[in-house]
This record gives C-alpha cells, sequence and structure tokens, in this order.
C-alpha cells in the first residue's frame, strides 16, 4: 500500500506551492525579458541610424535603402516598430521559446532564441521587397546583429540566476521517480549531485515490495500500481519514469492518461548516462519511440582539427602570455633561487609518459616530504590536493591560485604531448590502478583544461573526476572545447577549487 502524506506535511505544501507558482511564471519572466530586449534593440537601432552612426554606402536595392529622408525614415521605423517587436517575439512563441521545458537546462533555449531570431529577419526582408516598403538598410542589419546576442545574454543570465537558486534550495520541482531500485538510485544520485537542476526527489514508486527505503536511501512511498494516486496525494511536479518501472508496455499509457487532468510533467529516462544529446537521435517506428546512439568520438578527438587548433591556440597564447609567464618566473628565482621550472613525468595518449612542465610552486624537495603528508591526511587514491599545503612557496600561493603555474603547459601542448583541452595527465601511479573503465581516459590526449577544471577543480572527488574525464573522452565535440575554455577563464578568475 501506498504511504499517504500526513497532515503535519501540509505547511511544506503551502510553501513549495510558492515554488511551483514561480517555476510556471518563468516562460512569463522569459516573455517579459525578450519583450524589454528586442524593444531596447529596435529603440537604439532607430537611434543610430537617425543621428547618422549607421551609415550604409553603396546602391540601395529594393524595399531596404538608405536613401530616404529624415522624415521618410521617422515615418518607416513609427510604421515597422511594433509590428516588429510583436512579431519578433509570436516567432519565439511558436518556435517554444516560452515552453516550461526549455529552461535550466540544454541549448533548446538558445537555439530557439536565436533562429527565430534570424526567422524574423527573413521575413522582414522578404515583406519588405515584396510590398517595396522602403527600410533602412542600416537599421535592418544593426537590429539582427545585436538582438539576437541580447537575448541569448538575456536567457544565459535568466538560467544562471534559476542555477543559483536551485543550489540554495529554491525554485525545486516536487519529483517522484518511478522504478525499479538499481535504476531510481542511479537517477537520484544524478539529481543529488546536479543541484542545479532542481529536482527535489520527494521519494520513488517501485515494483511490489515491502520496504522502505532503496539500497542509496531513497525513501519508498508505495508501488507502480497507484502512481497516479500517489502522485496526486504527495502533489508532485515532475514524474520520472525509470528502468523497470512497468511490466506490460501499455502501463506506461495508462500513467499518462491517469495524469492527463493534472499538472504534472512526465519524463522518461531511458537507461544511458552520460551520453550527450547529439549522440542521441529519436526515431520512431510503428509507435516506438526508438534510441539511435552514435559511437563514442575518442577517436574524433585524435583528428587534424583538433590538433590544429591547439598548435595554433597554444602559439598565440605563449605570445600573448610570455610576459606573464617571464615576471613569474623572474618572482620564483628570485624567491630562493632554486629552478623555475618543475618536470614531472606524467602519463599521455595511449599511456605513453611524456614530461609534464609547470612553474614550480613548491619548495625544491616537495617530494621527499610527499610520503609524510600522505599518511597525515589519509591519502587513498588520485592525485594528491591538500589546503594549506605547508611545501607551497609565498610565489606559489598566487601562481596557483590563478593557474599560472599550468602556463609551461603550452609547451606540451605545441609539442603534441597535451592538447588545450581533454582529461587531467594522470600519474604512472594512478595509471597502475585504473580499470579497464577508467582506462579509457587515456585514448586521447590530455589537457590543460577540461571538464574536471571548470566543475570544481581540486573540490572535485576522484570517482567525480574520472566521470567528467569519460564524458569528454566519448563526447568529445569542438564547440564543447570552446565552451571549456571559456568556461575556464571564470573558473580560474574565480579560484573556486585552486589549491
Amino acid at each position: 500500500m501506498g504511504i499517504a502524506p500526513e497532515r503535519t506535511f501540509v505547511p511544506s505544501v503551502a510553501s513549495l506551492r510558492i515554488q511551483s507558482r514561480a517555476l510556471r511564471a518563468l516562460p512569463l519572466t522569459a516573455l517579459v525579458l525578450d519583450l524589454a530586449l528586442v524593444t531596447t534593440t529596435v529603440l537604439v537601432a532607430a537611434w543610430a541610424r537617425s543621428t547618422n552612426l549607421l551609415l550604409d554606402p553603396g546602391r540601395p536595392i529594393p524595399g531596404l535603402s538608405d536613401t530616404t529622408s529624415a522624415l521618410s525614415f521617422s515615418q518607416s521605423i513609427t510604421i515597422v516598430a511594433i509590428p516588429l517587436v510583436l512579431g519578433w517575439i509570436v516567432v519565439i512563441a511558436l518556435r517554444g521559446g516560452y515552453d516550461q521545458g526549455v529552461f535550466g537546462a540544454g541549448a533548446d533555449e538558445y537555439k530557439a532564441v536565436v533562429n527565430s531570431s534570424l526567422f524574423t529577419a527573413a521575413l522582414l526582408g522578404i515583406g519588405c521587397y515584396l510590398t517595396k516598403f522602403q527600410l533602412s538598410r542600416g537599421f535592418f542589419v544593426f537590429v539582427f546583429v545585436l538582438g539576437p546576442v541580447l537575448l541569448a545574454v538575456g536567457r544565459f543570465l535568466l538560467r544562471r540566476s534559476l542555477h543559483r537558486a536551485r543550489r540554495h534550495g529554491s525554485l525545486a520541482q516536487r519529483t517522484m521517480i518511478v522504478g525499479s531500485d538499481e535504476h531510481v538510485d542511479a537517477v537520484a544520485s544524478v539529481f543529488g549531485r546536479e543541484t542545479w537542476l532542481g529536482y527535489d526527489v520527494l521519494g520513488a514508486l517501485v515494483p511490489a515490495g515491502a520496504r522502505s527505503e532503496t539500497e542509496g536511501g531513497v525513501s519508498i512511498l508505495g508501488d507502480v500500481e497507484e502512481a497516479a494516486a500517489l502522485v496526486r496525494a504527495y502533489d508532485a511536479d515532475v514524474v520520472f519514469v525509470v528502468g523497470g518501472a512497468f511490466d506490460h508496455p501499455l502501463a506506461m499509457r495508462n500513467l499518462v492518461w491517469d495524469l492527463e487532468a493534472d499538472n504534472v510533467q512526465v519524463i522518461m529516462a531511458p537507461g544511458v548516462t552520460d551520453v550527450s544529446s547529439e549522440r542521441i537521435r529519436v526515431r520512431p517506428v510503428a509507435g516506438l519511440p526508438l534510441l539511435h546512439l552514435d559511437r563514442p568520438r575518442s577517436q574524433d578527438a585524435l583528428r587534424w582539427a583538433k590538433r590544429t587548433f591547439d598548435i595554433v591556440g597554444s602559439a598565440l597564447l605563449l605570445a600573448l602570455l610570455s610576459p606573464v609567464m617571464l615576471w613569474s618566473a623572474w618572482q620564483i628565482k628570485r624567491h630562493d633561487g632554486g629552478p623555475v621550472l618543475f618536470r614531472q613525468t606524467r602519463v599521455g595518449r595511449d599511456g605513453e609518459y611524456f614530461t609534464c612542465l609547470k612553474f614550480r610552486s613548491m619548495v625544491v624537495d616537495a617530494e621527499r616530504v610527499l610520503a609524510d603528508l600522505h599518511s597525515e591526511v589519509g591519502y587513498a587514491e588520485g592525485l594528491f590536493k591538500m589546503q594549506r599545503d605547508p611545501r607551497i612557496t609565498k610565489p606559489g600561493m598566487w601562481i596557483r591560485r590563478y593557474s599560472i603555474d599550468e602556463l609551461p603547459q603550452l609547451i606540451n601542448v605545441l609539442r603534441g604531448d597535451m592538447s588545450l583541452v581533454g582529461p587531467r595527465p594522470p600519474l604512472p601511479l594512478e595509471v597502475d590502478r585504473y580499470t579497464l573503465m577508467q582506462s579509457r581516459r587515456l585514448r586521447v590526449r590530455p589537457g590543460m583544461t577540461g571538464l574536471w577544471q571548470v566543475s570544481g577543480r581540486s573540490d572535485l572527488s576522484w570517482t567525480e573526476s574520472i566521470r567528467l574525464d569519460l564524458y569528454y573522452v566519448d563526447n568529445w565535440s569542438m564547440i564543447q572545447d570552446v565552451v571549456i575554455l571559456a568556461r575556464t577563464v571564470g573558473a580560474v578568475l574565480s579560484s573556486r577549487g585552486a589549491y
């Protein structure tokens, strides 16, 4: 039998109803934000064009002309402005930009606003051409260059605010997980780790069995046969259906039918983890939503495009950062007269050893006292890191804080030992302890930065660091490399996990 919520549960429901209303107000918040940004874009473009800041030399074309007088330009903007703003917002809405499911994660939100902007530009251009309406070409270009950028930035800031609120326990969605114990624990662990997703797990509904919780500690609220009734009793916002939920293939459909009149989101979580959306394609066949998984992309990360990117990027960074590197080298040498560079053997692609270069941030005999520190802090596995390490020198404190000690690795990248982005370069001692699964990290060149750095650096556990590296190896893409490099700047400046 299901466990119905007691009366003492009601006060928390009231507070969570406020959160639910706030979540449902997200589309309206995004709408107001987009409306303000689009209006601002149009007004700024009109002002810039009217003050001759936007001049577009060249032969005018029908429908988009810069030969009109100041009066006619003012009139044309007056005619176009309101329909343009409203039409732009309507197109975003029609393309799913205000659907509840696009907020918080994934690229669909950004695709919606950018693609809608391009579609609106096409509609306006074609409309002006067909009606021979005289609209400033400079105004047109300015609006549809600035507009998509502002909309994407606005959605990014809205998402960051949502993530920040969720990490502090606000704006969570009351969630139930339906499935077998193992699958429930796997999904619940992801929600516990990634709190920014905002799924507050109330408990699980599992196949028949008299027990109070799963092995992972998730409370069992009842049987899957009572799913619809318990979802209503606990006033859940989201129901996750995972593996092992139902014995009959039609049971899932019946659950969706039972919850049809309720404001509850039903999400299926197939038994696929750590696979990027770019590798998943859904192809309905004879009423079956089949998931097609592309092969892992570890071999793609070894091709000429990434290597060319590494060579050009490392050469440019060495040229740009050479003053910082020279000044750091001088500070290290001046402090104790020891060597400037610290050379350490690391393991690269396919298990090949290489000498990893870093600015020395510790005392000269740091390796000699390492065993004593291992026993002091109870070191077990992985790369050894400790806060307030007594071996760190005075200049070493600030060069480690801002990852300046890593800059000599640009030479490793240029030589082909490393990549700008990739898994963390492991020590031989670590590799000796690898399982077969963990050894997949060695299929690509190690990186100066990677998911491990932008996700917490030294604050990450050994298991979490391995998981992020394996995700990178299997789901590599050039766009992901660029995003990681951009996020690295923020991670370095914030100094989170740097010690």
